[in-house]
Formats: C-alpha cells, structure tokens, sequence
C-alpha cells in the first residue's frame, strides 16, 4: 500500500485501517469503519464485465481482491458509508454495478494518451468536473489536473453511476452513485495531493463525510 494514500488520509484528520481480503467478512469490516477508500493496483478479471481474458497489456488480476471489493462496495451502498475510490477503484465501482471497462485504452479509437501502469511515469492531463456535482463540490474546482496512469477505462456505466468528470479525449474519469456518498477518480489524487489542496480536498471530503455518518 503506497504511503501517499495514507499521508492524504492522516492530513485529513482520519485514521487509516487497512482491510485484508479474502479472509475478512465485507459486513464486519465495514462495521468497523467510518468511511472507505478503494486504492488503485492491478486490472479487473476481464470475464467480470463480460470481456474475453488475453487482451493486450492484462496484468496484475487478482480475483480474490475483486471479489471482496465488490462485496464491500455493495455493502457501503447498502449502508451509506462515504466512499471514494482512485484509479482501479472506480473501475470496481463501475464493474460491481453491472457497467463495463475499455480493456486496454491505447486499442480504442480517439483515445488518449493516459500513461502506463507499471511504467512509474504518470501523465498529468486536465479532467473537466460538472458544475454542481459532488467532486467538484469536494475539490472547489470545475477544471482539475490530476496523475494518470492508466490503459484500461469505464466504456458502460454501471447502474445508478453518473458521469461528472471527463479526458479531452472523452473518456469519463469521475462518477458518483446515487444515493449516499460514493465518488470514483480514475486519476490519483493522492499523488500530488501534498503539494495540491484542490487533490487533497477529496480526502478531506471523504474525512468529512466519515465524521457525519
């Protein structure tokens, strides 16, 4: 787990508690908590959004961990616990709500560039929140720059998601589910969000959020 998560987290005010999985139970874990955090790391097992596995650049698949993301999510859903998710979190959240993910981005046309995964060399590029949303609300911005590296990306929202953040290229990066409190940036704020109060405000929304339920 990246340190930056947790210094974004800590500025905010909240204590961090890391969840395990498959061992721990989605329900009593998040009894536990006040808020959740979905982090980036490796892509969706492909057969979850319908997707035949060996597309270009699949790495990193863990299927017990998308398991029990999507378990907690549903959970949180269920009961209205804040929710951000950064990166491969909100492909999850799209996923566990029946949506469907661009495979590998460099593939689809008109495209982008949004950086590689395992490369260490992010892309900054500007995102472009709605006015009135709930992340935009968070960040006191309507136009952000955030750090980007990633090849795959939400195609088909998923159920009750959305879209309040998009690329130039198109490609929606922010969603938020209706009801409650979930938001998902395919971005990572928690990289800058040291030196940039605007990335630093979606953990200090999430705090806030937390404090409230």
């Amino acid at each position: 787990m990246p340190s930056t998560y947790v210094e974004a987290l800590r500025r905010a005010g909240a204590l961090p508690l890391l969840l395990t999985c498959p061992d721990d139970d989605p329900r009593e874990a998040l009894a536990l908590v006040d808020g959740l955090l979905l982090m980036g790391g490796g892509d969706v097992e492909p057969s979850r959004y319908g997707t035949a596995p060996g597309h270009t650049g699949l790495y990193g698949v863990e299927p017990d961990r998308d398991a029990f993301e999507i378990a907690l999510l549903h959970a949180a859903q269920r009961g209205r616990v804040p929710t951000l998710a950064i990166c491969r979190g909100i492909q999850v959240v799209n996923v566990a709500f029946g949506g469907t993910l661009h495979p590998h981005l460099p593939d689809v046309e008109g495209a982008g560039v949004h950086g590689e995964p395992l490369s260490g060399d992010p892309i900054p590029h500007e995102v472009k929140l709605a006015a009135g949303s709930r992340i935009a609300e968070a960040m006191g911005a309507d136009v952000v720059t955030g750090s980007s590296h990633h090849h795959q990306g939400l195609d088909v929202l998923g159920e009750g998601l959305t879209a309040t953040g998009w690329t130039e290229d198109g490609l929606v990066e922010a969603v938020e589910l209706e009801g409650g409190w979930m938001l998902g940036v395919q971005w990572h704020p928690e990289e800058t969000a040291a030196a940039d109060p605007v990335q630093q405000g979606l953990f200090e929304a999430l705090a806030r959020q937390a404090r409230r339920s």
